[in-house]
Formats: structure tokens, C-alpha cells, sequence
């Protein structure tokens, strides 16, 4: 025959241990808020995801590297995620403005906005292209991570940790500019657009090309007579050494002068405005770089 005092004493030590049971599973789990973000472009929205992981769900407008970002004409579907979004992050300084004018036609006094170029501390002359700038990127991220924060303070330490990584791979990205620049310091190059210069200026590379013909090709205007025949004769001499080549801002003139620098051997990089598929942003920078390295290893090793 059980014992009523007995009995009651174990349903009370088997409630007692559900109730500590459950009270920490649920301080362990994980926390189910998701943060809804809509970056302009997938640079952005993949700062915001590595430092988020599972607690954001990110919608990067701008993902295809095949087009040029300038281009993009906004739909209903981009215009409804918005109108939800809590973080909007864009680039900014003329580079987006398609983002604004998405954002107008939708009302959230809660969501909060983030402009990069607004808060970039390395800006070049005329030139939107902030996140070729590694420490630039590294101000970004800490930005999202304060208003990731705000929005979910339950994953505050994750967010913080994640963030902590991120910055360790984008410092090593400075490291490694500084080494280029240690081999490659004044090297003549060439360039068929301005996203290139925030590196150029970093590794110490000699651009030739007139910063007017650049900003043009940028711009999606054509350079003046004077500046294309200046950019062609500094490849047709050999004066520069390399050719780095925007894939996504390609015209007449741009395929010229990368068709000109194949008849002479002259190395070309192509670099992109927009991540490729399957990167992250640290990934994407390096891999770039790979390519710049060896092509002005052989560039100079043919002068030597």
C-alpha cells in the first residue's frame, strides 16, 4: 500500500524538477524573434546576415553581378517587403537613389534605415563605391550590429560574437593590402571605371587612365574624344602595366580598351560591383585580389 505522505512528497520533487526543466530549456533556447531586412545591395545584406545568422531573414534587392546596379527599376514585390522591413540598408550618395524612392511610397515609423556612404569615414572624390574600402565595411558592420541589437536584445551576445569575427576577416583584408602594396607600390595601371580607386589609392598604384574618363564609364556617359584616345595609347604603348576591368559597367569603349590589352598580353582583372553568388564579403575581396596579385606579378616579372 503506497504511503499518502510518500506519494505526495514525490509528485512535488517530480513537479519541482519539471518546472526547473522547463524554466531552463526555455532560458537555452534559442530566441525566435527574426529581424526582416532589405539591403539594396547583397554586399549589405551579407554583412547583415553574418552578423544575424538564423535571427534575420534579408532580402538583397541587387544580386546579380551580370547587372549593372545603376540600372535596377523597382517592382511591387521589392516595394511590399520594404514596406515590413525593420532595417533597411541602401548605399547611398546618388548610388541607390532607386531605394528612396521605394521607401516613399510606403509608411514604418518603426523601421530604421542605414546609409553607408553617409557613414563611411574614407570617401573618395565623387565616388560611391564606400565598400572597397575594408575599414569603411568594418564602420558598417559595427552600425549593424548596434541596431541588430536594438531591435533583438536577446541575441545580443551572438550578434556581438559574430560581429567580432567579421571584423577579424576584414582587418585581414587591410593586412593584406598593405603587403601588396609593399610589392606593387607605384605601378602603372589602368582603369576602365572609379570603383577601382579605393584599392589603387590603398595598394599605391600609379592609375593612368584620366579620372574624367572614369567617372564617365561610371556615370553611363561616354568620356570625352581626348580622354579615350588618352586611355587607349597608355595601353597601346604599354605604359600600364595591368588593365582592371568593371565587368558590370561594360560599353563600346570599356570593351576596346579590354580588347586592346588581350592583343598585347596586357593582364586584365575584372572586378564586380556586385557579390558573386556563393561569396561572402571577405571571400569576395580576397579572391579579387588573387587575381590583381598575380596579374601584376606577371606584368612586372615581363619588365624585369
Amino acid at each position: 500500500m503506497i504511503d499518502p505522505k510518500s506519494f505526495r512528497l514525490r509528485f512535488l520533487a517530480v513537479t519541482l524538477f519539471s518546472f526547473v526543466l522547463s524554466a531552463f530549456l526555455v532560458a537555452a533556447a534559442p530566441s525566435a524573434k527574426v529581424v526582416n531586412v532589405v539591403a539594396a545591395e547583397n554586399t549589405y545584406g551579407d554583412l547583415v546576415q553574418q552578423i544575424a545568422s538564423i535571427h534575420a531573414h534579408v532580402l538583397s534587392v541587387i544580386s546579380d553581378p551580370n547587372v549593372d546596379p545603376h540600372e535596377y527599376e523597382s517592382n511591387v514585390d521589392d516595394a511590399r517587403q520594404i514596406a515590413d522591413a525593420d532595417i533597411i540598408i541602401e548605399n547611398g550618395g546618388g548610388y541607390d537613389d532607386w531605394m528612396d524612392k521605394l521607401m516613399a511610397t510606403t509608411r514604418n515609423s518603426k523601421r530604421t534605415v542605414i546609409k553607408t556612404f553617409d557613414i563611411a569615414p574614407n570617401k573618395l572624390k565623387e565616388n560611391e563605391h564606400v565598400w572597397y574600402n575594408p575599414d569603411n565595411v568594418i564602420v558598417f558592420s559595427q552600425k549593424i550590429l548596434e541596431v541588430l541589437k536594438q531591435k533583438d536584445p536577446a541575441d545580443s551576445a551572438e550578434f556581438e560574437a559574430n560581429f567580432a569575427e567579421l571584423k577579424a576577416d576584414i582587418l585581414k583584408l587591410d593586412t593584406r593590402l598593405g603587403d601588396l602594396k609593399a610589392k606593387f607600390d607605384k605601378t602603372p595601371i589602368a582603369l576602365t571605371e572609379t570603383i577601382f580607386l579605393y584599392q589603387s589609392d590603398l595598394i599605391g598604384l600609379n592609375v593612368l587612365t584620366p579620372w574624367t574618363f572614369d567617372k564617365a564609364i561610371a556615370e553611363g556617359n561616354d568620356p570625352t574624344p581626348a580622354d579615350a584616345i588618352t586611355a587607349e595609347n597608355q595601353l597601346t604603348s604599354r605604359q600600364a602595366k595591368v588593365l582592371v576591368y568593371n565587368v558590370q559597367t561594360v560599353t563600346s569603349i570599356t570593351t576596346k580598351l579590354q580588347d586592346e590589352a588581350h592583343i598585347l598580353n596586357i593582364p586584365v582583372v575584372p572586378v564586380s560591383e556586385t557579390m558573386p553568388p556563393g561569396e561572402h564579403y571577405q571571400s569576395w575581396m580576397s579572391k579579387q585580389l588573387d587575381v590583381l596579385e598575380a596579374a601584376l606579378t606577371q606584368a612586372l616579372k615581363k619588365n624585369s
